[in-house]
């Protein structure tokens, strides 16, 4: 029995996938294409972001909350795949182990509350948008992304904390990445406590996520009928402006409901529920960039005219 701390000198060991002889490479690859995919769209949509400031805007400061909690999970997870599929290396100690557990966590938490806090501003500019301006401050823009973030880290946090002196049995952790309930696999005893706080905070994060989504769509459509009957210009841009984020939830929600699912069969092949669980952390990462370039307008024009004059830079310091 070893009662673990932050200091201790503990290495766990993950299980990982099951990797067929002549199959690292291959696998290593795939996991570097995605991670380059995940930094390449997602470094794209957040440069341009910045640099362009008439996207200097609620919607799009939110969305580059997003991109940046995108790239925290996929950094949190793909980078010690890729080591494991290279060199066949599955060693993590135990500060590591806690650091991956509790990005991996806090990206699950703030997926949710930033996508809550863009429902809000939605219904805002559909809603009231003579008021928008008013009511969507900079002061209040800034201050609901840092309450969207520093949400997700507290009940994190505080997750944590129930475990942190936790005496451990076992140093094998039974999946692809370090996880609050991985490793509390591996507690001598019982931890009734972290198990009721875990289950109550996940579920009280996705229904509230739920609920104010759910909510503030419902009022977006009542309003979008409303107005729509005197001008059918006012739908078109109201679905504009909704579509991506309603997509982009609704593509978090099916990742999350396949590892739900996968884990309830128990004749499934542990790798294809490995495999399902890794599939969060790469397609809504890989998918939120090129959702938001196609369906925003402006976004997209941006991006291509920033491109352009980038390109036509360098052709032109070639040909000098």
């Amino acid at each position: 029995m070893e009662n673990l701390t932050l200091a201790s000198p503990v290495v766990f060991e993950l299980e990982g996938f099951y990797v067929p002889p002549g199959y690292g490479l291959l696998l290593f690859v795939l996991a570097l294409l995605s991670y380059v995919a995940v930094l390449l769209g997602n470094g794209l949509v957040v440069s341009i972001i910045v640099l362009d400031k008439s996207l200097h805007r609620p919607m799009f400061v939110m969305v580059c909350n997003l991109v940046l909690c995108d790239l925290l999970g996929a950094t949190a997870v793909l980078p010690r795949l890729m080591v494991h599929f290279l060199t066949g290396q599955k060693r993590i100690a135990y500060f590591p182990a806690i650091a991956q557990a509790f990005s991996v966590h806090t990206y699950g938490v703030a997926v949710q509350t930033i996508l809550g806090t863009m429902a809000y501003d939605r219904y805002v500019a559909v809603c009231e948008p003579l008021r928008y301006h008013a009511i969507m401050t900079s002061a209040r823009l800034h201050s609901c992304c840092a309450l969207a973030w520093l949400v997700a880290l507290l009940l994190i946090a505080v997750l944590f904390a129930f475990h942190v002196n936790v005496p451990l049995c076992g140093r094998t952790i039974r999946h692809i990445y370090c996880s609050n309930r991985a490793i509390l696999s591996l507690a001598c005893s019982p931890t009734p406590t972290n198990n009721i706080y875990g289950l109550s905070m996940t579920w009280s994060v996705s229904t509230g996520v739920f609920l104010i989504i759910a909510f503030s769509y419902i009022r977006i459509l009542q309003a979008t009928l409303k107005q729509g009957r005197a001008d059918s210009s006012v739908s078109s841009k109201a679905f504009q402006t909704c579509a991506s984020h309603l997509i982009i939830y609704v593509l978090y929600e099916i990742a999350s409901v396949i590892i739900i699912l996968s884990y309830r069969f128990p004749s499934a092949s542990p790798n294809l529920k490995k495999f399902f669980s890794a599939l969060v952390f790469i397609i809504p990462p890989i998918a939120n960039p090129i959702i938001y370039g196609l369906v925003s307008k402006e976004l997209r024009s941006s991006i291509v005219k920033h491109l352009t004059v980038s390109l036509s830079q360098q052709l032109a310091g070639f040909f000098r």
